[in-house]
């Protein structure tokens, strides 16, 4: 897998982290490649988010308040970075 990635463009901290998953048991790999996919997935959508012309400062409070107002009215869990 790292020989593929040297080929590709890909920072030079990326094929050590192939590497070391490879060294983990088939389904440490597929969690974690799936928590990966996930996290580009969702970082893909909120760069489009904000790449759109009308998005505005007044979408970004409303969400701002409506997440506060979900805290307030008890509809929110606490969790760790990346439980579901």
């Amino acid at each position: 897998m790292a020989s593929l990635l040297a080929k590709e463009k890909t920072t030079g901290l990326l094929p050590k982290v192939f590497t070391e998953i490879q060294k983990l048991p088939s389904h440490l790999q597929d969690e974690l490649a799936q928590q990966l996919l996930e996290d580009i997935e969702s970082e893909l959508k909120w760069q489009k988010s904000l790449a759109k012309e009308d998005f505005e400062l007044g979408s970004l409070l409303a969400m701002a308040q409506e997440a506060l107002l979900d805290e307030q009215g008890g509809r929110t869990e606490d969790k760790g970075f990346g439980e579901e």
